[in-house]
């Protein structure tokens, strides 16, 4: 009897037991669970804050959680919306580091390390910036030599999005030969040239696709802003501004610098408006005013018989020329440095020296630099021969080989164009062909393939040009 009274007792101090148990558990899951503090990944090790311009530091954490940032000397804490998401600014500093950070939830304390404060440069476009420094011309050379610990890279991955993304899936990497080779060639060679020049740390966020034409690339805000595309762009065309973009946008930046591809060639005029609506709607998304950018005016191509017409690449250099009237805008001129076999020029070494001429020259008050070759200004009819004056001639006007100057062409009231003769005179060109006695109009480098001995003394060349509205 002792034996079963036992029994019985056991087995109930086991059952309460378990029922204590559960209970417990039941308690626990009912808790409130604090979600840990997160960081998108352009916040990471490594980076590079933009120096002079208030730090934007974001993440996310459970909603209603207080959150601590602290940067040096400076510390501030915010709590998270009904989303999670959160938000702090942290003043100003000068260039240096490496500093430590840290962000602080109720649940996690994360600690972000070697952070620089220096210059921050988004790389963007085409196949031409996305093209490797390791199959750029004397990328071998350039990759052998690459170690700029100063220098830190952030390679968006491609990503096309019909929403706006939080984050993409990369970290920033300290420059060296093994990071830096499959890297943009265009965005290191510029880096470069700020970072040797400068003496500062520099940040090159690279976000580029091959094949895309830029409506990818634009934000809804962009395509609102311009009324010439009403009807034409969808306003929500943008699935790699919203994919590789956006991510990063709150993030304090110095500017921009866009090479473009092929992709809209056929867009004539048009074109202009698209430029007006991506540098409009990435200025309105990141609200740090009118930034630098710094764009390629597209290099002479061969697109074979009957694939377009040969002004078809003319008409998109007149568009790009004309998106220098935008703000704080600068083009680097490639007609001397391409290949009009390939699409993908490897000289990419002076395609970064010429954009980074533009930011020393207009944003970092090398007034002294020559930073653009000669564009068209003026034509005045003088007897049976045209003057042209160009701005931007500074030193003097100069042909590349010596030899006379090529691909100009003039036309009379019968918009007949023939091949012209063309001298430098008292820095201005003087035009003329004995075929033509009352000249009309001219054009210079008016083919897709043209590539044209003139330029200024500095090395720059000519952009193309027609004076007629024909």
């Amino acid at each position: 009897m002792r034996e079963e009274h036992g029994s019985v007792r056991d087995g109930l101090v086991r059952r309460g037991m378990t029922a204590a148990a559960v209970i417990v558990l039941v308690c626990v899951a009912a808790a409130p669970v604090r979600a840990e503090v997160k960081l998108p990944r352009v916040i990471g090790d490594h980076m590079v804050l933009q120096r002079g311009k208030p730090i934007c530091i974001w993440g996310w954490a459970a909603p209603g959680e207080g959150v601590t940032v602290t940067l040096g000397s400076h510390r501030k804490t915010v709590q998270t919306g009904k989303d999670g998401a959160w938000r702090v600014e942290l003043p100003a500093m000068k260039a240096g580091g490496p500093h430590v950070m840290t962000v602080a939830g109720q649940a996690n304390k994360l600690t972000v390390k070697d952070i620089l404060v220096g210059e921050v440069w988004v790389c963007s476009g085409q196949s031409n910036m996305e093209w490797r420094l390791v199959a750029s011309r004397g990328g071998d050379d350039a990759i052998r030599k690459a170690n700029y610990p100063k220098i830190r890279l952030f390679h968006v991955p491609k990503h096309f999005s019909d929403k706006p993304a939080a984050d993409v899936k990369t970290s920033w990497r300290v420059c060296s030969p093994k990071t830096v080779s499959w890297f943009s060639g265009v965005g290191f060679f510029f880096g470069r040239e700020l970072h040797e020049e400068l003496k500062v740390p520099i940040g090159l966020v690279m976000s580029a696709v091959s094949g895309t034409r830029i409506e990818p690339w634009t934000p809804a805000a962009g395509v609102r802003s311009v009324g010439e595309l009403a009807g034409k762009d969808k306003p929500v065309d943008g699935k790699l501004y919203n994919g590789m973009i956006h991510p990063f946008v709150p993030m304090a930046i110095r500017g921009v610098i866009w090479y473009p591809g092929e992709g809209n060639l056929d867009d004539g005029p048009i074109y202009y408006h698209r430029m007006r609506a991506l540098i409009n709607g990435w200025r309105k998304v990141w609200g740090q005013g009118d930034f630098p950018f710094y764009y390629v005016q597209l290099a002479p191509l061969n697109w074979g018989p009957g694939a377009r017409p040969g002004t078809a690449l003319p008409i998109i250099w007149e568009a790009q020329t004309a998106a220098l009237a935008i703000p704080n805008t600068g083009m680097a001129m490639t007609n001397d440095i391409g290949n009009t076999g390939t699409a993908h020029p490897r000289n990419k070494l002076d395609v970064g020296k010429r954009l980074a001429l533009c930011a020393f020259a207009k944003t970092y008050g090398r007034k002294e630099l020559v930073y653009s070759g000669p564009l068209y200004e003026s034509m005045k009819v003088e007897g049976g021969r045209v003057r042209i004056t160009f701005k931007h001639t500074h030193a003097g006007l100069v042909s590349r080989d010596r030899k006379p100057l090529t691909r100009f062409t003039i036309a009379g009231a019968d918009k007949k164009f023939v091949p012209a003769h063309a001298k430098i005179e008292r820095g201005s060109v003087v035009v003329w062909s004995d075929a033509v006695k009352k000249p009309a109009a001219v054009r210079f480098g008016w083919h897709q393939i043209a590539e044209p001995n003139l330029m200024n003394k500095d090395g720059l060349p000519a952009s193309s040009f027609h004076t007629d509205r024909w």
